[in-house]
């Protein structure tokens, strides 16, 4: 299973999907802060609560991801993943997944930690690499009317094409 909260899905975490499918036959990726009223402020990752963090829902998600493993030929099953509530994951992931990481960030650690102790095994994936695009990057480019399209895969450019608002007018729901 990867996890996070492709805001929007960008070329990062297409490495990331491609790392874990290349180790499994099935994917499972979760995304995280599927509900937004349920979102909570992270010490480890002060900025992901924020609205402006946040501005795709998790339908939208949910079909960039359905976009990039169509076309990558990944076999995944897109589920929620309340990444702040270890309580309810039992909920919704099924038994004896593997959870893939990578780990770029105190907010990395967090999350190993809290899978370790929730007693999942975790696979750290490129484990030292550096972070090289963030969500961040994209919802930037997409505000100052920048070139986005290139930091996303293609399925996701199409996705976010067909959505009611235009990527350079763009603003958080």
């Amino acid at each position: 299973m990867v996890h996070g909260r492709f805001q929007p899905f960008h070329n990062g975490h297409l490495e990331y999907l491609r790392g874990a499918a290349a180790r499994c036959d099935e994917l499972f990726v979760g995304i995280t802060n599927p509900d937004p009223r349920r979102i909570k402020e992270e010490p480890s990752d002060p900025l992901r609560h924020l609205p402006e963090s946040n501005p795709f829902t998790y339908v939208e998600r949910l079909l960039m991801i359905q976009a990039v493993a169509a076309d990558e030929g990944v076999r995944a099953r897109v589920i929620p993943f309340p990444v702040n509530e270890p309580e309810l994951w039992s909920a919704y992931v099924p038994d004896g997944v593997t959870q893939f990481l990578r780990l770029f960030s105190d907010w990395g650690g967090t999350k190993l930690e809290r899978l370790r102790a929730a007693g999942y095994e975790v696979v750290v994936l490129d484990e030292g690499a550096e972070k090289e695009i963030s969500g961040a990057d994209v919802r930037a480019a997409m505000r100052d009317g920048g070139d986005w399209e290139s930091l996303v895969p293609p399925g996701v450019a199409r996705v976010i094409r067909s959505l009611d608002r235009l990527p350079g007018a763009f603003a958080p729901r």
